[in-house]
């Protein structure tokens, strides 16, 4: 049943429709070392750095979502872990693991810069990571992601795994492209102990001569096609995210569907997004957003965070409008994923 305001009461966030806020997204970067194709135009303007939050400011956002009652924070971009600095604000987000305010601290990454980080990742807190990877073969992967190296990929898999990381491969699904990997990535994933997630593509920003209609790919469709040679049994498994997850009889793991396309999971959003600017989106998939930064800024104002927060808050929609037009090719939202991190 709709309520008429989000709550204000000290230590939990319920938007207008009963649904509790515990899970902030934030892109602490808008910048990638990869150019997916999916994702991104080839020549992409990012935003100028006298527009982006200090991480003394990332953090103290954070901290103030974690006091109103966020218990998982996920940083991502971009590519979170080409910010120069960041592991600090790992360090200083990591306080709230040890006194419990927060459950869960964890990244999603393409892992080119994973070698580097992963054993400081884990000093830090972080016990699992999403690794976005849609492709096993090399020549595959540099044309999905026009920038990026296998071989440094698979390094930095190698580093989380010896770092002791739990991770999760996120695999974007694209028509033509890895629709012939699919068993493929399912059999590498479950030998490796990864879990693995299928994300159908969703219709945000220009991506130059691409066309998303062409890359679209139902997860329907995948999941008939994986149960043609695996057993797959529906687990009640979750991760605080809009995976839903089936267990793998034949390898032990799990593989998880994102979507938002096909079967939308906006009835159980718990998730808000905060860019590098401070800016505020109360739903992936819709333009509404909230300018945090100048309440954040208003040093004559201590409350004004807190107060900016619940407004924001209040005016989360039921869902989104993500859609695919076979009559024209339009994106739902004009700006990139890398704008707000998934």
């Amino acid at each position: 049943m709709k309520t008429n305001t989000a709550s204000s009461q000290p230590g939990s966030i319920i938007d207008p429709f009963g649904r509790t806020i515990s899970y902030l997204r934030v892109s602490v970067t808008d910048r990638c070392d990869f150019r997916c194709v999916y994702c991104m135009s080839e020549n992409m303007t990012f935003l100028p750095k006298s527009d982006v939050l200090s991480l003394e400011e990332l953090d103290q956002v954070c901290s103030t979502f974690v006091e109103e009652g966020v218990r998982k924070i996920r940083l991502t971009g971009g590519e979170p872990l080409v910010r120069r600095g960041i592991i600090w604000l790992f360090e200083r987000l990591g306080r709230h693991l040890k006194n419990g305010m927060l459950d869960e601290l964890t990244v999603t990454t393409n892992a080119s810069q994973l070698a580097k980080h992963a054993n400081d990742l884990v000093t830090c807190g972080v016990q699992r990571i999403n690794v976005s990877l849609d492709t096993l073969n090399p020549d595959k992967f540099k044309r999905i992601t026009r920038w990026g190296d296998f071989e440094t990929v698979m390094l930095g898999l190698e580093a989380g795994v010896r770092a002791g990381l739990k991770i999760k491969i996120n695999c974007v699904a694209l028509k033509g492209v890895n629709d012939d990997e699919i068993h493929n990535m399912v059999a590498w994933c479950g030998k490796r102990g990864f879990d693995l997630t299928f994300i159908e593509v969703m219709p945000m920003g220009d991506i130059g001569n691409e066309t998303r209609l062409n890359q679209y790919w139902p997860l329907s469709m995948v999941r008939a096609e994986l149960k043609r040679r695996w057993t797959l049994e529906e687990s009640d498994f979750t991760t605080a995210g809009p995976a839903r997850y089936w267990h793998i009889s034949e390898t032990g793991g799990r593989v998880g569907f994102i979507t938002p396309m096909t079967h939308n999971f906006c009835e159980s959003c718990n998730r808000v997004r905060l860019t590098c600017t401070g800016t505020l989106f109360m739903c992936l998939g819709q333009h509404d957003c909230a300018d945090l930064r100048t309440s954040l800024r208003d040093s004559k104002n201590p409350n004004a965070l807190k107060h900016a927060i619940h407004q924001a808050i209040s005016h989360k929609p039921k869902g989104h409008d993500f859609a695919m037009d076979r009559r024209q090719d339009a994106v739902s939202v004009d700006r990139h994923m890398s704008v707000t991190g998934g």
